[in-house]
């Protein structure tokens, strides 16, 4: 059909994975695409019509809760880490009703809690980050307020991948009486399987909420974003009465809501398994090892040692560098503070897709140092 080879034109002016080190996102397993096929049509908006398709949900929440610490948390698979973060703060905002209500987040926070800040109507705080780019608790400490409806760290930080105290947040959390929402959406699929003992998720009692994306590091199906509460105070403070739906009640941000990420998600964890994932993430470790030495060999600094696979180079002209490398067909990312070049190992940055960029880099360096 003329339509289809219309779409396959667009779709051919899609930037290929294979040339992306810029993004959290990647190439979908196999098994997850074919999952995802099986429940295309499904809309958990109206569960009650998609009988098997919710069951499968509550399944998925059970392993992840399990795997984060609590069996018995309750919660949905949506769009990504966005909703996650907005549905969150929203509970949290639901449950300690005052006004002009605030919530404190680190410098390092993804802009998703900018927007939500839009949304509810909530003040945005945002602390210092310590030496090693992680928040500092006492500058936490030093926001809070009786409006303070919530405390948020970060598990995997876009910029640098670090991780947050958070077990430090949690004590603070509770010395206060304040929920405690944890940002794991990149870090969630990266941490449990990396060689260091860190707690983060709802093994810590200030731990009132957790997000992670499987559509990340789980190589799921976009989208596929969990939420997850510890008890019903928080998941039910999201109720919205749904009076010509076959449920009385929804939760969610979203109405119409695909089970595709939740077909996929299940694909990967149940299919596959946690030493799967642990597997993709040492795989992927040790490439941004060999990127990291191929980068220092062409004089760029790293900002750090990575914590995980995501690594930042010192770098004065790195959205020169950046536009260069995008005009040539190659997608990385900046960071402003300290300026730097951003690069993320996922699951499709093999050897061979280094070594490549690494070459182009060369050629790019050369080229923006001289102009």
């Amino acid at each position: 059909m003329d339509v289809l080879r219309e779409l396959e034109e667009f779709r051919r002016k899609d930037v290929p994975y294979s040339r992306v080190l810029g993004s959290m996102c990647t190439t979908p397993h196999p098994l997850a695409v074919k999952a995802h096929e099986m429940f295309v049509e499904t809309n958990l908006g109206d569960p009650g019509i998609f009988r098997g398709t919710k069951e499968l949900e509550e399944k998925v929440i059970e392993i992840l809760g399990e795997f984060f610490g609590d069996p018995k948390v309750k919660g949905y698979v949506g769009s990504g880490g966005t909703e996650s973060n907005i549905q969150a703060i929203r509970a949290f905002r639901n449950v300690k009703r005052v006004d002009r209500p605030n919530i404190v987040v680190p410098k390092s926070a993804h802009f998703s809690f900018d927007k939500l800040g839009d949304l509810l109507g909530v003040e945005v705080r945002k602390a210092e980050l310590d030496d090693d780019f992680k928040v500092d608790p006492s500058s936490v400490e030093s926001l809070i307020d009786d409006r303070t409806v919530g405390l948020v760290g970060i598990a995997g930080t876009t910029e640098f991948g670090q991780i947050d105290p958070i077990d430090e947040l949690s004590k603070i959390a509770l010395d206060y009486d304040i929920p405690l929402h944890v940002d794991a959406a990149f870090g969630g699929f990266v941490i449990p399987f990396l060689d260091i003992d860190v707690e983060f998720d709802f093994r810590l009692k200030g731990v009132r909420s957790l997000s992670v994306d499987p559509h990340k590091m789980g190589m799921a199906t976009i989208p596929a974003g969990c939420i997850m509460f510890r008890g019903d105070e928080y998941f039910d403070a999201l109720s919205v009465s749904t009076p010509y739906l076959t449920t009385e009640r929804q939760y969610t941000l979203t109405g119409t809501r695909p089970g595709t990420g939740v077909a996929s998600t299940y694909a990967v964890i149940k299919g596959l398994g946690f030493e799967w994932l642990r597997d993709v993430v040492r795989t992927c470790m040790d490439r941004t090892r060999i990127l990291m030495e191929e980068m220092i060999d062409l004089g760029f600094e790293p900002v750090m040692e990575p914590v995980m696979n995501v690594v930042c180079f010192h770098c004065e002209s790195a959205d020169r560098l950046k536009s260069e490398l995008y005009r040539r067909g190659w997608v990385v990312s900046t960071v402003r503070e300290p300026e730097a070049l951003r690069l993320v190992v996922m699951p499709h940055v093999d050897e061979n897709v280094i070594a490549e960029f690494v070459s182009e880099l060369r050629r790019v360096k050369r080229k923006v140092l001289k102009s």
